[in-house]
């Protein structure tokens, strides 16, 4: 089996576009369609053509352009089952724990709830790819509109059990504020100092900050690491449960 091809794009102000080839079979799925424009013309630099679309939930930034797509291409439209009604051109529902092929790659879907009610999470198990979107970010996680903390605490553990080597594709390069927020949660870690220089000098640059790591965010990520005693300890929340602890985090990055 041949690896995957992968192209990364920025769409709209701060989206990140994927695009992900398979060699074999000449499938090729657009990570959600944030730009219709933007995505046909990375497929059309790339030679391929759109076969699927991938959406993660429901958010205009994530699916203005399925229907473009779809009248250009006839491209399938995947998504998740608890926001059916609110993706445009959808064709087929996931809900969590489902697996599909792409290709003879096998996608395993996660339900992430915490940024959205339904938002998932595709998981390229023999490929360790994990496309995220909003729910788990370089040094962040996505803001809370329609669960609340303890549910998206629950659903970044989720992602975080998956294999340490995971590449994660993430939906925004929002990764210098976060890493600015990071440090003031966490200023002590020194893996996340060094980060956080590396991540000043690409953005100075204009280079991208994905993908990223499972093994580094729970290194670094302030989101994914409410059970640690130095960032309890500068919280003040030693007796906290991690739920609360995450909350206090998402708080006080909500209003950095």
């Amino acid at each position: 089996m041949k690896p995957l091809d992968l192209d990364v794009f920025l769409c709209r102000s701060d989206n990140f576009g994927v695009l992900v080839h398979d060699p074999e079979t000449g499938l090729t799925a657009s990570i959600d369609a944030p730009d219709a424009d933007a995505v046909e013309k990375a497929a059309s630099r790339r030679g391929w053509t759109i076969s699927h679309i991938f959406t993660t939930h429901h958010h205009t930034d994530h699916v203005e352009g399925n229907l473009a797509l779809k009248e250009q291409y006839g491209c399938e439209i995947i998504g998740p089952v608890n926001e059916a009604v609110a993706i445009p051109g959808l064709d087929k529902t996931m809900a969590d724990g489902d697996t599909f092929l792409f290709g003879d790659h096998t996608v395993a879907v996660i339900e992430t709830p915490g940024h959205t009610a339904g938002h998932i999470c595709y998981h390229f198990v023999d490929d360790k790819l994990l496309f995220a979107a909003d729910t788990l970010f370089a040094l962040g996680c996505g803001r809370l509109f329609e669960r609340p903390a303890a549910d998206m605490w629950h659903s970044l553990q989720k992602l975080a059990v998956l294999p340490d080597e995971t590449a994660v594709y993430f939906g925004h390069e929002y990764t210098l504020s976060n890493a600015r927020f990071a440090l003031t949660i966490d200023p002590d870690n020194q893996r996340l100092i060094s980060r956080a220089a590396e991540i000043e000098a690409l953005r100075a640059e204009n280079k991208f900050t994905i993908p990223t790591t499972l093994a580094l965010e729970k290194e670094t990520n302030p989101f994914l690491r409410a059970a640690d005693p130095a960032i309890r300890r500068n919280l003040l929340m030693e007796t906290k449960t991690n739920e609360e602890v995450f909350a206090e985090i998402r708080r006080r990055k909500d209003n950095f």
